[in-house]
């Protein structure tokens, strides 16, 4: 009797399973979860499944746990997957879909939330297209005490006010947000893969003391147009906020962000009169891949200790930027073809600087002090230092790049050793408020264990696992988020004089193209992926198009207006101030020479219409100046009854003229903006399109595009 209570005892015991295919399925007991696969609306936004009590297993069947279903918005979706309170509870093999978040866990003491694949959730349509950013699209992650994150934003996994939480294995893409900790200490975040989303792959909020090992947070991005924006808009691989301190991150792979790393000490910390030192502080990354964000690598502001070592910050536009951030070290990080600067302080003190190869970038290290009225004015500034000051550079190698060092404002105290590699004093630029000594200040230099940071959890081989993407040119935005290089997606690309370009991403390959008789389709297999070159076979007829690009799983569509006509243009420089004389003004530019073009799309950028590749000779010849020309271009087009819309960009002053009306007016000195009007015809008729735009100084553009209005 004993040995068959004994092995009764020892036997597995077999589960329950219970059918999740309604609402408010409570489970307060470990067992089997079957879902449906069917859409499930929480109606009350508690759960569809509510996991109540502690030391509890739960693992789903193959079967996904379905919101809303799979043709719904992203931005439309709603309801929590799973909701948990209880400690110790295990939620094992859940895959979900179609929800705002798959895993809300409150007061949830040593939860696991493991192998769960968590995919197609909430994420806001974005307004910004591949011409022009929208504001709308910032994101605020400022407030999240009262989990504006979880309401605004949606997540994956979402986390309050819990210790010793374990997140592994899991995997999301198609959302807006992965992971969202609030308030979350001594816990472990390894082997996910967190990609391909509009907001964060990692948030951390008023959280300490985690470990963040081996997971990829690539391309969690926003705010970016290839060669024309690089904003970010507040997105990033990984998000730290509001006095997150003692945190490891390391073997992460996070490129492709609008921030690889965003950390801000928050505002409650900068806010009312506090105790000096507050910041996200003693935060320690290492070994990360931070490279070709849209902004910045590491961004790490108003904080004190923090250690970065080892990690590569290639092709972003800053690599380190540490404002108003003090005794810091950035050793033996790989800092290589960053558009603004390497390592940038302002406002920072006592930092090393040391072992890192700085290579191609725009400078290698920058460091200033401004008068930032504003933010010396908060409490944070009177209480803490904010001098540009102390800071020691040594042991680093420095390599084809224009500026090795820029010092602005008073920067004091600044120790250089100059027997680093490749130091060039002929690369600096100071200015008189700033000092250099040989003499290195004392700063702090906190040693690392590398071989306890190499024993961190995870198994998982992150970084490099996306080397084929790399490069900035690999972050293509759809209105819900990054492409993922692997699902279909039939991009359109800048005109090419008068014709329209697309190309087909994806691992897909292309089965049939059509875009109709009246479209010519050319296939540019110089490129790759191919490019799909459609022209109009006749002149001087607007006509909408519909590309359709059969792939295994369906036809891809792809809409456009061709608008094929012959742009007379004259160029010309001018003396007379247009927004004084524009009669005077017109006159002197009429003098200039005229070309025909097939559209008008002029990226003059920093150059003058005589360094225009595609121009003819007649115009290279005449040796315009880049500042204070203008530009007269007419033309016109055969335009079916309804709603048109103008798209122009212009920097400088712009007007457009239809049939004689003033259709749009920005006769002023700007930088580049998008102007619009919306054009009704009640018939089919030929209309005539009239342009001027003058070029003061500075940077250049003017581009028309017509397009059917909705």
């Amino acid at each position: 009797m004993l040995g068959l209570a004994l092995a009764l005892l020892l036997a597995p015991q077999v589960q329950p399973t219970i059918s999740v295919d309604r609402d408010d399925i409570v489970v307060r007991e470990s067992c089997l979860l079957a879902s449906s696969g069917l859409a499930i609306d929480d109606d009350e936004q508690d759960g569809i499944v509510q996991i109540e009590g502690d030391d509890l297993t739960v693992t789903f069947t193959r079967t996904a746990l379905v919101g809303a279903p799979s043709d719904a918005n992203p931005d439309t979706v709603r309801g929590i997957g799973v909701r948990v309170r209880g400690k110790r509870v295990t939620v094992r093999g859940l895959q979900a879909a179609g929800l705002r978040c798959a895993v809300w866990a409150s007061h949830a003491d040593g939860l696991v939330v493991e192998g769960s694949d968590l995919s197609r959730g909430f994420a806001q349509r974005l307004h910004s297209t591949p011409r022009a950013e929208a504001a709308l699209d910032w994101l605020w992650p400022h407030h999240n005490d009262s989990n504006e994150w979880l309401a605004n934003y949606g997540a994956g996994i979402y986390v309050e006010d819990s210790r010793d939480v374990t997140l592994r294995l899991n995997r999301a893409r198609s959302m807006q947000n992965g992971i969202c900790l609030r308030r979350v200490e001594g816990s472990r975040v390894y082997d996910n893969d967190m990609s391909f989303l509009s907001g964060w792959g990692l948030a951390l909020y008023r959280s300490c003391g985690n470990t963040i090992s081996r997971n990829s947070f690539d391309f969690c991005v926003r705010g970016y147009s290839h060669g024309v924006y690089a904003r970010g808009q507040d997105s990033a691989g990984i998000l730290v906020f509001e006095q997150c301190s003692d945190n490891v991150f390391a073997f992460n792979s996070a490129t492709h962000g609008g921030d690889g790393f965003f950390g801000y000490a928050g505002h409650a910390a900068l806010g009312a009169p506090q105790p000096a030192g507050l910041g996200c502080n003693r935060n320690l990354l290492y070994n990360n891949d931070f490279s070709y964000a849209a902004a910045i690598g590491i961004e790490l502001t108003f904080s004190f200790d923090n250690v970065f070592a080892r990690n590569v910050l290639a092709g972003c536009s800053y690599g380190i930027w540490g404002g108003y951030s003090s005794r810091s070290q950035a050793r033996g990080n790989q800092l290589v073809d960053n558009a603004q600067a390497g390592l940038a302080v302002e406002h920072g003190s006592g930092w090393s600087i040391a072992g890192n190869s700085f290579r191609g970038n725009a400078r290698d290290i920058e460091l200033w002090w401004d008068d930032d009225r504003d933010l010396l004015a908060k409490p944070w500034a009177k209480l803490n230092p904010t001098a540009s000051e102390g800071h020691s550079v040594r042991l680093n190698r420095f390599e084809q790049s224009a500026v090795q060092l820029e010092l602005r404002g008073p920067c004091e105290r600044i120790g250089i050793d100059e027997r680093q590699a490749g130091l060039d004093r002929a690369r600096w630029k100071l200015d008189p408020a700033s000092s250099v000594t040989s003499e290195l200040p004392p700063v702090a230099h906190l040693p690392l264990d590398e071989d306890a940071l190499a024993a961190l959890p995870g198994t998982r081989k992150a970084l490099g696992a996306r080397a084929h993407l790399a490069g900035r040119e690999h972050i293509v935005m759809t209105q819900w988020g990054p492409h993922d290089w692997v699902a279909p997606f039939l991009q359109r690309l800048p005109d090419r004089g008068g014709e329209h370009v697309w190309r087909l991403l994806g691992a897909d390959v292309p089965i049939g193209v059509d875009a109709g008789s009246a479209v010519k389709v050319a296939l540019d297999a110089s490129v790759d992926p191919a490019q799909y070159v459609l022209g109009a076979r006749g002149l001087g007829e607007a006509f909408e198009y519909v590309l359709r690009v059969r792939v295994s799983d369906g036809t891809l569509e792809g809409r456009g207006v061709l608008v094929p006509c012959n742009w007379s243009v004259t160029l010309g420089s001018y003396a007379t101030d247009p927004r004084d004389d524009v009669e005077r003004w017109r006159s002197e530019v009429e003098r200039g020479v005229r070309v025909d073009l097939p559209s008008l799309d002029l990226a003059f950028g920093a150059d003058g219409p005589s360094e225009l590749a595609f121009m003819p000779e007649s115009l290279r010849a005449a040796a315009l100046p880049r500042e204070r020309f203008g530009t007269l271009a007419s033309t016109r087009v055969g335009l079916p009854a309804g709603k048109w819309r103008l798209e122009c960009w212009s920097d400088d002053g712009l007007r457009v003229r239809v049939d004689g009306r003033l259709a749009i007016d920005n006769w002023t000195h700007h930088a580049p903006t998008l102007d619009t009007a919306v054009l009704e015809f009640e018939a089919h008729a030929d209309h005539a399109i009239e342009v001027e735009h003058f070029e003061l100084d500075g940077w250049a553009t003017l581009s028309l595009r017509i397009e059917r209005a909705p």
